[in-house]
């Protein structure tokens, strides 16, 4: 999207300084919920630096068939705890981390550039990836990264935030402001957290789509609050036969990733067992 603005720039207004923030600090630091506390205490921790603030990674297994697991805006690793145990279970090494501002990394807030150098420092040091999971942003992080050198098997994308204009309209639509506040929001995105960047087209699955040559698996809860089931399915008419949408029932935008329905999905789709029927576009049933 295109933005005609005048030569001097007005100054942010309050509002539109606040809705600006939504997009570079969470609203709040995540903590690990109990049932989650093993997979993160069973974890070989370390760090890296990514624009000055100290991020911690998460690694598992031995090492073997890395699995990248990326997690969402306001979310961390230990969101994974239930898919972790699986992927394990089967010989495969989840690895993951919390971006900075989230989790136990260090930083009040983070970009989408910054997560996708974690994305690519991790792939650095693990090799290519068996399967990369993203939820939500993450899965948005996940796609941007591909034509940045990132390889992977398999990928998974959960609840999955299409491209960043869809974000911007969101966000603005559910703090109830008009057209004015959201192009000035969108003009200091341009400007300020990503200058010179094609945002509306590059931050896009849709634009990636022709460089995902690998099996795609989407899943999505039709009560998703955050990001509308018809995007999924926008998402999978764009990849056509290269990917297959699960959809979820009365899970919404997180409790989603920790259903047994959700992680068995995954993880027969990562070691490849789903069944000739499963390779349609499958609905799994919560009542």
């Amino acid at each position: 999207m295109d933005l005609v603005t005048s030569a001097v720039d007005p100054a942010p207004s309050p509002e539109g300084q606040k809705l600006f923030d939504l997009f570079r600090r969470p609203q709040g630091r995540s903590r690990p919920r109990p049932v989650e506390r093993a997979a993160i205490e069973s974890a070989r921790t370390d760090e890296l630096t990514v624009g000055g603030t100290t991020v911690v990674t998460y690694a598992w297994g031995d090492g073997e068939r890395p699995v990248l697991l990326v997690h969402g805006w306001e979310s961390r690793a230990s969101r994974y705890a239930k898919l972790v145990a699986r992927l394990v279970k089967v010989g495969y090494s989840p690895v993951s981390f919390d971006a900075a501002g989230h989790g136990e990394s260090g930083g009040d807030g983070t970009t989408l550039l910054e997560y996708c150098a974690v994305i690519m420092e991790l792939h650095r040091s693990h090799g290519d990836f068996a399967a990369v999971v993203g939820h939500s942003f993450g899965a948005l992080a996940t796609f941007l990264s591909l034509p940045q050198g990132l390889r992977t098997e398999r990928l998974v994308a959960i609840s999955a935030v299409p491209d960043f204009d869809y974000l911007v309209e969101s966000f603005c639509s559910k703090a109830g402001v008009g057209p004015r506040m959201e192009d000035e929001v969108r003009h200091r995105l341009e400007r300020e957290l990503y200058p010179g960047e094609d945002m509306w087209t590059r931050f896009s699955v849709v634009h990636h789509a022709p460089l995902v040559n690998v099996p795609l698996l989407l899943i999505h809860d039709e009560n998703d609050e955050a990001v509308g089931v018809e995007q999924a399915e926008r998402i999978a008419g764009v990849f056509g036969d290269r990917a297959r949408l699960v959809t979820t029932h009365r899970f919404g935008h997180q409790r989603i990733l920790g259903s047994p329905h959700v992680v068995d999905e995954i993880v027969r789709f990562v070691t490849g067992e789903e069944s000739t029927a499963a390779r349609r576009q499958t609905e799994v049933t919560t009542r």
